[in-house]
């Protein structure tokens, strides 16, 4: 899928960092790869990059638990959406 590696790996270094000022890009390194993503993978990669936020989730305490909650909330917004 286009764009879902790299969306991931970001993802995965802002919860890691657990910065509440990154939300934003974040939400735009979702938004990017919906807009790159063909229609018939968007849905899937969404749900990919939901269960790596949730396992982040797991493991994680205080700011980057709280990150990866946010995260986790707009990709669910997100999959409302398709």
């Amino acid at each position: 899928m286009p764009g879902l590696a790299e969306c991931q790996s970001l993802l995965r270094l802002l919860i890691a960092r657990g910065d509440p000022k990154a939300i934003p890009q974040a939400k735009g390194a979702i938004d990017s790869f919906l807009n790159t993503a063909p229609d018939s993978a968007r849905g899937r990669g969404l749900r990919v990059l939901q269960r790596d936020a949730l396992d982040l989730h797991v493991a994680a305490v205080g700011v980057q638990r709280s990150f990866a909650e946010t995260v986790d909330a707009y990709i669910e917004r997100k999959l409302a959406e398709e």
